[in-house]
Order: C-alpha cells, then structure tokens, then sequence
C-alpha cells in the first residue's frame, strides 16, 4: 500500500475487533441503558459488527452500526448476511465527531472501546446526546486509568493492546463527560484488567469458528504483508504485561440518560 497501515487498518484485514470486559460488559450495558427489542441503537464505533449482532440477537431490537473504517463496516456487513440478521441490523461509514444522523433518533447509543480514541471526546459525547431520543440512555465501555499518573511501561502497554492513539481517562473524568453534556441518572461501574479473562473473552466473542477464520485472514496476511509482520514483531517485543497492571489499567461503564 502506498499510506503506512495503521494498527486500525490490520483490524479490518483481519476483522478482529475487542473491548474491555468481554460479553459480560455488553450485556450488563444493555441492561443499564434498557434495551429491549422496541429500541433503535446506535452502536458507535462497531468494528467487525460483533456486538451490533449479539444485540440484535440477545434483545431483538434494530440496531445501526457506525465505524469510521470503511474496511470495519465491510466486515460487519458480511458478518450480518453469515448471521442472518439482515432485517435488523445495518451499517454505515461515520466519524463519531460529526454523526450523519438527525437529532432524536435513537433510544440509545452504546460506544465499547471507541470514545477513548478521538480527541475532541466532549464533542463526541454531545453527538451521542443529540441523536438520542429524550429519555434514552448513552452507555459507554471506556478504558480507565485506576491509578494516575500511569508509568511509561503501563502507557506503552495499552497502546499496543488496546490502539496506538488511545487515551484513556479516570473515572471522575469519563462521568464528568456525561455531566456536562446533560445527562442525568448517571452510573458509573469500574473494573480492573484481567488479562487471562480477557484472553478468554475474545473466544467467547467470536467462538472456535470465528477465532480460526480471523487466525487464518492473520496468517495470510503476515505472509503477504512486510508492514503487517513488523506490526507482530513489535508487538511481541512490548507483549510482557506489566507489573501492577491491575493497579494502573482497566475499564468502566459509564451510563446516562438524555432529559
């Protein structure tokens, strides 16, 4: 390719996205902002439609993908025909900072590992605030730093696990976001990092079929791709866990409503 490929662009190839906390994350978000099978959600930041998939599935309601990657929307649409969920999910190419909707759209607005990566994160979380309908819920599943400042070798960690331009905040800093866009009723749950539990929740997320055709689409890669192999080199190089990670590193969910 002409453009150095990014950490997000060897995703797409390969169409492995993930999120703090795993399945246990998603479906207590659901129950936090009331989904059920009336709702329209917007799932911000969608990835390969993992997510957008088991909502519709687990609760019933339509959902709309969004992702800024036209590689991530590709895969989440093949992901919907494989899973047969073409009536209640769709998916679109959009920038979290200026979303193509109209004000009042949806009952709520879910963002799993997406809001940690824009700079302008007050400005992400308005548009959140502005499609969703009054007495809807935004819910987010953001990386959280538990103890602040971070060490070097702790920043370094999670930019290679989680994206190489994530920036995570403290708790008080995520719920401040909310407060100040308006929303009201809010709940704040934290965790810390479980790094074989998380291990774990990618093979409970995309199961054995899933996990062998992102290996296989991995493998490929790797031998076609000269950028993609020296991606894997260095993050084995920086793959040692740090010490007191637990301390440092984990996730929250963040949860408001719109008045």
């Amino acid at each position: 390719m002409d453009e150095k490929q990014t950490f997000f662009d060897f995703a797409a190839e390969v169409g492995l996205t993930k999120h703090l906390g795993g399945v246990a994350a998603t479906e207590l978000l659901v129950d936090l902002c009331r989904i059920n099978q009336d709702s329209y959600v917007l799932d911000v930041g969608c990835g390969a439609g993992v997510t957008a998939c088991f909502l519709a599935s687990k609760t019933g309601c339509k959902v709309m993908g969004i992702d800024i990657h036209p590689g991530m929307v590709e895969k989440s649409r093949q992901r919907v025909e494989r899973e047969q969920l073409v009536d209640q999910v769709e998916f679109r190419v959009a920038d979290v900072q200026k979303l193509p909707f109209s004000d009042d759209t949806f009952d709520a607005v879910i963002s799993e590992s997406v809001t940690a990566f824009p700079k302008d994160k007050a400005l992400a979380v308005r548009e959140y605030v502005r499609v969703t309908k009054p007495g809807g819920y935004i819910g987010l599943n953001e990386s959280t730093w538990l103890k602040y400042p971070p060490t070097q070798a702790m920043i370094e960690w999670v930019s290679q696990d989680v994206g190489a331009t994530v920036e995570p905040l403290q708790s008080h800093q995520w719920q401040e976001l909310l407060s100040n866009a308006g929303l009201t009723d809010l709940v704040s749950n934290v965790s810390c990092v479980d790094v074989k539990e998380e291990s774990m929740g990618i093979m409970q997320r995309y199961g054995c079929g899933g996990l062998l055709r992102i290996l296989g689409r991995a493998f490929r890669l790797y031998l076609s791709n000269p950028e993609y192999r020296n991606f894997v080199k260095r993050t084995q190089q920086q793959g040692v866990v740090p010490d007191a990670i637990t301390e440092y590193f984990g996730y929250g969910l963040y949860v408001g409503k719109k008045v």
